[in-house]
Parts: structure tokens; sequence; C-alpha cells
């Protein structure tokens, strides 16, 4: 089964025992069969991240509102993205229990996109009514 990169990287590092190879994570050199854990860390921590922020945020300003909107809205530059990530994953660490779901409110009906299902006499109604539209379209 093909297991996602990032997914089995962070279920290995929560302790979680995963049948994988290090060959598929970020760092890994092919040439000389090592891998690089600094750049490994770089990735985890977003290093790539907040250099292409940095890139757009020099090069195409525009872009960057775009892309980014939700970061600059918070606050967040590109020099403040490893701590994020840290503070994220010590928070994890702290408490990795998954956060308590919000109780849906009484009667709530998820919206269902499904046609509801239509009678024979109603099929019938529709496709005489699709037919003289037709009709009078010709």
């Amino acid at each position: 089964a093909v297991v996602s990169t990032q997914s089995t990287g962070g279920a290995v590092d929560g302790g979680l025992d995963i049948p994988h190879s290090s060959k598929r994570f970020p760092g890994y050199n092919t040439e000389t069969d090592e891998n690089n854990a600094a750049a490994h860390r770089a990735r985890i921590l977003g290093e790539h991240i907040s250099s292409y922020m940095q890139t757009l945020l020099d090069d195409d300003e525009d872009a960057y509102k775009r892309q980014f909107a939700t970061y600059k809205k918070e606050g967040i530059m590109p020099d403040m993205i490893e701590g994020m990530y840290t503070k994220a994953h010590a928070a994890i660490r702290a408490d990795p229990s998954p956060a308590a779901k919000k109780e849906k409110p009484e009667g709530y009906k998820p919206k269902s996109y499904r046609r509801p299902r239509m009678s024979i006499q109603q099929r019938k109604g529709r496709v005489a009514q699709q037919k003289a539209a037709f009709l009078a379209l010709h």
C-alpha cells in the first residue's frame, strides 16, 4: 500500500511502528545512499514555506498577498514559520488527544445534494413537460 511520506514520517516521529524506508523522506540522497537529517528537519519545520514566502514578498507582492492572505491577517511573517511549527509540535506532544467535536444543534440535518426519488406519475409528468417544451421550440 502506498502511504503518504509526510503522514508516515509524522506517525513514526510520534512513536508508531510503521514499516517504511527512509529513502522516501526529504533529505535522502540517492547517490550517496545517506539521509540528511538537517534537510529533513528543515522540511518538517517549514523552512521551504518560509523561503517561498520570502521570495514572493521580495518579487511579487500581489502573489504574496493572494497566496498567504491568512498568514498576513494573523501577522505571521516568513521568519516566524519555524517558531510556529515548533510551538505546534510542542502542543501536540503535551496533549496528543484530539480536540473534542462540537455538539450538533437539535434538529441538525446535513445538506443533501441528492434529488429525492420521484414516483412513476411524477416521472411521466416530467417527461410530458419536457416533450411539450421541446415541441414548442421546434
